[in-house]
């Protein structure tokens, strides 16, 4: 049995040097005696026991030491001899009963959100390697007994690992010891080591799914994460993905899906294995194809199965978004009523017609204004609608007909919902570094260009901005615009005006003039064409616009607006020589 003078030569050096160089060490190096330790217990009034060194725990004895034998440290061997054979003719029963532990493999398991954590024992590693897995951390930890369950990879908003993990030790000591490896080396990179909470780490690691306890209840398990599955796949689809060389440990029992609050798929799933030479194995499946997707397999922990869980169970079903930042151009009716179905799964280049043809019969049931359409934060189609119907029994009978039909080659989810949960997804906001801003309408236009003028609703404006103008300027008159020529978009009884809205950008119902847009100042019309600008109208003034870019792109821009036909002569591009204050190079003036 070993007998050290403290921890640090074999738990800081001994087995982290091992570890780096893939040295398998003897079993006696995994158990020993810390001489400081156990003269502590027999003198509890001498000084700490992080304080005491060979000398002056002969010192305190009052044995004799020769500091003059400098033989690669033979004297302080004898003089620890000499100190062990003290102790043992002491009176004290209880020295040398207990030997100091090096775990030789991090051990795996689940936590609670119940656990108490001290938050003496845990640490936050900084600058880990992405590909990094929880073996990886106790690996740069060799020497230090973790917590079982102890290491708990961080995650961002996406759910990638984000280069952070918690790591729980089993006491302070160990944890003490942790931090003196902060910039120490993992590969190529340093790692920074800080002191980190116990609520910390149960916030990470923690949960309260018993599926997922099921799930990470057998031991010595090495677990691997599945993503971009099929929504479609199975247990049976994913065990004939990895093959019959890399067996799941309990078959279908061994793979945890994970699923929406509603039950969706959301293409993820964990697997376990039972040892490290079958998780190689399936990890060599990395990137291969399940129907028509290809699969990626990473390294996992318990704490991130905990994380991917916890994320997914605590989302709603639809996101509680802000109220409305702009004056919406009609009022959703209020109510409880499940008088609208939810569009699920639609491709994403779905237009109208297409979600018309796909209800077939119950078109003819969509109230006006109906069709909601909903983007995502980037202005594309998110591959949701909303569609209010004149009844909540219409409502029912169109989700029973047209439930995971097939759209495109997708089949489309239709399930009823409420006004207002429709009006949480469509009635939001977003505000960025230049206020309330569309979504880029890259789209085809949704909406018919038939409608009737709503009432103008005034603008807020800073007063900053309104010193800037007249006030002849900030109160302008509606101008309504020259009527297009009609376009079919739905059959005979659904001839109605459908809306598109976004959840970010309610689409306007008519020309930005009425909507409380500013009138031309003074200055821009000076400085351009009066034969365009004298009209009466609105200016716009477009800043950073591509020096390539024609009509026809600018024209897209403002698809959602319902530019009239003969609205297109009023795109004029600004000119280099005449410039005021509103002018740029390359910008273009749109009345």
């Amino acid at each position: 049995m070993l007998c050290t003078d403290g921890q640090q030569l074999l738990r800081q050096v001994l087995h982290p040097e091992a570890s780096r160089k893939n040295l398998v060490l003897p079993d006696t190096f995994f158990s020993f005696y810390d001489l400081r330790r156990e003269f502590h217990v027999q003198h509890p009034s001498a000084r700490p026991a992080r304080e005491l060194t060979v000398a002056t725990m002969a010192q305190d004895l009052g044995l004799e030491t020769d500091a003059t034998e400098d033989d690669f440290g033979v004297w302080e061997v004898k003089t620890m001899v000499a100190v062990i054979l003290h102790l043992l003719e002491g009176p004290s029963g209880q020295l040398f009963s207990k030997a100091e532990v090096v775990k030789q493999k991090y051990e795996t398991g689940p936590c609670s959100k119940a656990d108490v954590v001290d938050s003496e024992t845990v640490v936050r590693a900084r600058g880990l390697p992405w590909q990094s897995s929880d073996q990886d951390v106790a690996r740069f930890f060799k020497g230090l007994n973790i917590a079982r369950g102890g290491v708990a990879l961080c995650l961002n908003a996406q759910g990638r690992r984000n280069g952070e993990a918690l790591i729980r030790f089993v006491d302070s000591e160990q944890r003490d010891l942790a931090l003196q490896r902060h910039k120490h080396h993992m590969g190529v990179r340093y790692i920074e080591v800080y002191k980190a909470t116990g609520e910390e780490f149960v916030k990470i690691a923690g949960g309260t799914s018993l599926e997922v306890a099921r799930f990470l209840s057998r031991e010595d398990q090495v677990i691997l994460r599945l993503r971009g599955l099929p929504f479609s796949a199975g247990p049976a689809d994913v065990l004939g993905f990895l093959g019959p060389e890399c067996p799941v440990t309990g078959g279908a029992d061994g793979l945890l899906f994970v699923r929406h609050p509603d039950g969706r798929p959301t293409g993820d799933a964990f697997a376990l294995f039972a040892c490290e030479e079958l998780a190689q194995a399936a990890l060599r499946r990395h990137k291969g194809i399940l129907g028509k997707r290809y699969i990626e397999l990473f390294r996992s922990t318990a704490a991130e199965v905990q994380q991917v869980l916890n994320r997914y169970a605590s989302s709603p079903l639809l996101p509680a978004l802000t109220a409305p930042l702009l004056p919406i151009p009609f009022p959703l009716a209020a109510g409880t009523g499940r008088d609208c179905v939810r569009l699920r799964g639609l491709p994403y280049t779905a237009t109208i017609e297409d979600i018309l043809s796909f209800l077939g019969e119950a078109a003819a049931d969509i109230r006006p204004h109906g069709v909601h359409m909903v983007l995502n934060q980037q202005g594309r189609p998110s591959g949701d609608a909303f569609i209010q119907m004149t009844s909540a029994e219409r409502a029912l009978a169109a989700a029973q007909r047209c439930h995971k039909k097939v759209m495109k080659e997708r089949y489309v989810e239709v399930v009823p919902c409420s006004t207002e949960e429709m009006s949480r997804v469509l009635m939001g906001g977003t505000l960025g570094r230049s206020g309330m801003s569309p979504p880029p309408c890259k789209l085809p236009c949704l909406s018919p260009p038939t409608y009737a003028t709503f009432q103008a609703t005034p603008t807020l404006i800073p007063a900053e901005t309104a010193a800037l103008y007249p006030s002849s300027a900030l109160l302008p008159a509606a101008r309504v615009p020259a009527a297009p020529t009609p376009v079919a978009y739905y059959p005979g009884p659904a001839t109605q005006l459908y809306m598109n809205y976004t959840a970010y950008y309610p689409s306007p119902p008519v020309s930005p003039t009425t909507v409380g847009y500013l009138t031309t100042p003074p200055a821009a019309l000076a400085s351009a064409s009066t034969s365009v600008l004298s009209q009466p109208g609105a200016l716009v003034r477009m800043q950073g616009v591509p020096y390539t870019a024609g009509m026809k792109d600018l024209l897209s821009v403002f698809q959602a607006y319902q530019l009239a036909p003969d609205d297109y002569t009023s795109l004029v591009p600004v000119g280099d020589p005449p410039r005021t204050v509103l002018q740029a190079p390359k910008e273009w003036v749109c009345l």
